[in-house]
């Protein structure tokens, strides 16, 4: 629909698609993208294949700020904020407090969630050798003053690596940049060959400027503060310190009494007019510079900004209403061909005194400066001894015709959109004749129990983690014979593991009676392309399906059902189900993943490590608990080191509440007896009710 609508525009994919395999990145290729912005978890080898062996323009990450869940893979700011992260409305759950517990034992504490910012200086000629197209520098909600230091910072060291001399950081370069915005200094991601156990800074979520030294004497008559330098200070730079939650601008800096503009590292200096919270030992950091700053805008205020030109005519007549005449001047594709003639209500009459001029004409005519219009040349035909009522009418003049020119402009590229969404209503209809199937996805197979005692159960999806173990062979070989079961594809496949996963693919569908797959990423396409004929598709909520446009992309990929995603609301939901007829199917029970994350917060680390103490082969439960005492559950898996964090509250909807054609029942460490129960009260159009549940986002919107 997008390319069909605008078909001359470029289209990029964003990392909020999760894009972390060549698979992805030559399946968004085939649809018509231009450029991919790859996961922000990939290394320089991933990085390095994908550019390789893809013909899509690469674009990543090389600076700023980290999430640390994939993109397009966490709702744990719209669950328990009420704000959708995958919509731009993110309240940052990963930067608050945690406390985290073995079983009930605390283990650890801080920001547990909050990572270091991103800085890649140091190996930006292995990331321009990898081929990438195009380095994106997050800048989200920050200041002019950060977007021009590190865009100034970068320019300058891509051009360095693309020259012939040697690459060497200035250390004054690495200071900007902590200086405009730093987490606990910087790290490089998820770039390197080995585990970045310096991902997370857990001290404090938001920038800490940069450490200028300790508060070594304090006269809060005074108001004078004692510092021994371990970085420069100047008036005009702001200043805070650890216990104290604002900032402070210098506006008094002395040696010995003696006032100064500029203080150097090693100096003890006396700073003036500070009060609050302060004591001797406290830490003082330097929050921005005034140097910076001043640098900072003469790179952007006063910037040349080109304008179209146009040659205006405008005619002054006695007793005849005023015409004005304006054509582009460059001849610009957008303006070919264009001619603006406009005549006003305005009637010109003797001048009994202060006749018109020419001069004032032209004042009044090039004043187009929020315009993206600017007048070359004037040319006024002006009879004598004129008088004009209200000269501000010329500007009314002036604005009629620059608006008349701009939609000249637009209407040359305006479009029909095509609207219609078209479905194959015989195919896609849903055939359950009113009644709801139901799935159960289990998150959690414990091969002790007795799974032939489920009951009213149409589907089973089963992850493909336990299709790679034969300790769940005889678990899942009895789930096939007398249940529909499908292979839960994970929704993060790397290119580094691809033939493992699709080894034990390839083994499931050989040794069980899979009736299909759960489709998680759009790089599942090209994986299981050999099985799209014979085999049913069903898209994961991880593909975020939204609206009706992408439902009708989906189905053209080869869908057979649709998983709605949990983030719609019942007017949403109903919107789509009741005027399309699609197979759909919702979560109505379940603790939904809030994270998935290449980052475990038991190791430390994004990558398992020798040394590491294993937590995550133990029996143990680990959870994050919050400020409000609310536990979420972490389940690590080493395999790729992926990190799934699920909600505190587990969610229960009634199904009668919705009209989907498939009610899914998502289970984690609920007993046999316990899921029979669940089934038969979403059977029944039932919720669970109590403190522990919640309708999610079914009655707000985020």
């Amino acid at each position: 629909m997008l390319f069909s609508n605008f078909p001359d525009l470029p289209v990029h994919a964003s990392t909020q698609m999760t894009v972390t395999n060549l698979n992805g990145a030559i399946k968004l290729k085939n649809l018509g993208f231009k450029r991919v912005v790859l996961a922000r978890e990939l290394s320089l080898d991933d990085i390095r294949y994908i550019c390789a062996k893809s013909d899509i323009d690469i674009e990543c990450f090389v600076h700023g700020a980290l999430c640390i869940s994939y993109s397009g893979q966490c709702l744990f700011s719209s669950m328990v904020g009420g704000r959708s992260g995958n919509r731009g409305k993110c309240a940052q759950s990963c930067r608050l407090p945690y406390e985290l517990l073995e079983n009930t034992k605390s283990i650890d504490k801080g920001h547990l969630l909050s990572p270091r910012d991103l800085c890649s200086l140091e190996i930006l000629p292995d990331l321009i050798e990898t081929g990438i197209t195009s380095f994106k520098i997050e800048g989200r909600m920050k200041s002019p003053e950060y977007v021009a230091t590190v865009t100034r910072i970068y320019r300058k060291y891509i051009d360095l690596a693309l020259s012939d001399t040697s690459f060497k950081i200035d250390g004054s370069d690495i200071e900007d940049l902590k200086q405009v915005f730093n987490r606990g200094g910087f790290s490089t991601g998820h770039f390197g060959k080995e585990p970045n156990k310096r991902l997370i800074f857990k001290e404090k979520p938001n920038n800490i400027g940069i450490y200028i030294g300790n508060v070594s004497n304090y006269n809060p008559n005074k108001g004078h503060i004692t510092i021994n330098l371990a970085n420069s200070l100047a008036i005009g730079d702001k200043i805070s310190f650890e216990k104290e939650p604002g900032k402070y601008t210098v506006s008094e800096l002395m040696i010995k009494d003696k006032n100064i503009v500029l203080a150097n590292k090693g100096q003890t200096i006396k700073v003036g007019r500070m009060k609050g919270n302060i004591s001797i030992g406290d830490k003082i950091y330097k929050m921005s510079s005034k140097k910076l700053q001043i640098l900072s805008e003469a790179s952007y205020k006063n910037i040349e900004q080109k304008k179209i030109k146009l040659d205006c005519c405008i005619c002054i007549k006695e007793s005849t209403p005023i015409t004005l005449s304006i054509i582009p001047k460059e001849n610009f594709e957008n303006c070919k061909d264009i001619t603006i003639n406009i005549i006003s209500d305005i009637i010109p009459i003797k001048a009994i005194n202060s006749p018109i001029t020419k001069e004032r004409i032209i004042s009044q005519l090039i004043k187009t400066k929020n315009t993206p219009f600017e007048f070359d040349k004037i040319k006024i035909t002006l009879d004598e001894n004129l008088y004009i009522s209200s000269i501000s009418s010329l500007n009314s003049l002036r604005r009629d015709a620059l608006s008349l020119l701009e939609d000249k402009i637009i209407e040359k590229y305006k479009r029909q959109l095509n609207n219609e969404v078209k479905i194959n209503k015989n195919t896609y209809i849903s055939t359950s004749n009113g009644k709801k199937n139901i799935s159960l996805l289990l998150n959690n197979i414990n091969p002790e129990y007795d799974y032939s005692n489920l009951r009213n159960i149409n589907s089973i999806y089963i992850p493909l983690k336990y299709f790679k173990s034969t300790e769940y062979m005889y678990t899942i070989l009895s789930l096939s014979l007398t249940k529909k079961i499908y292979i839960y594809l994970p929704n993060v496949i790397r290119d580094n593991f691809k033939n493992v996963f699709m080894d034990t693919i390839d083994h499931a569908v050989n040794m069980y009676n899979i009736k299909g797959f759960v489709i998680s990423n759009i790089g599942d396409f090209e994986y299981l392309k050999k099985y799209s004929k014979n085999f049913e598709f069903i898209g994961n909520y991880t593909l975020n399906t939204y609206n009706s446009k992408s439902i009708q992309e989906y189905i053209k990929l080869g869908l057979n059902k649709v998983t709605l995603s949990p983030e719609l609301n019942k007017e949403n939901l109903e919107n789509i189900n009741n005027k399309y007829f699609l197979s759909s199917e919702c979560i109505v029970y379940g603790r939904l993943p809030l994270m998935t994350s290449r980052y475990c917060p038991l190791g430390k680390s994004n990558k398992c490590y020798p040394e590491c103490s294993s937590k995550c082969k133990t029996q143990n439960k680990y959870y994050l608990k919050d400020r409000m005492g609310f536990l979420f559950r972490i389940v690590p898996d080493n395999m790729q080191t992926i990190t799934t964090i699920y909600n505190s509250k587990i969610t229960s909807i009634s199904s009668d509440m919705i009209s989907c054609s498939s009610a899914r029942i998502d289970i984690l460490d609920e007993t046999i007896d316990e899921i029979n129960n669940i089934v038969l009260k979403v059977k029944n159009g039932l919720r669970l009710e109590g403190q522990e549940y919640t309708n999610g986002n079914l009655y707000r919107d985020v």
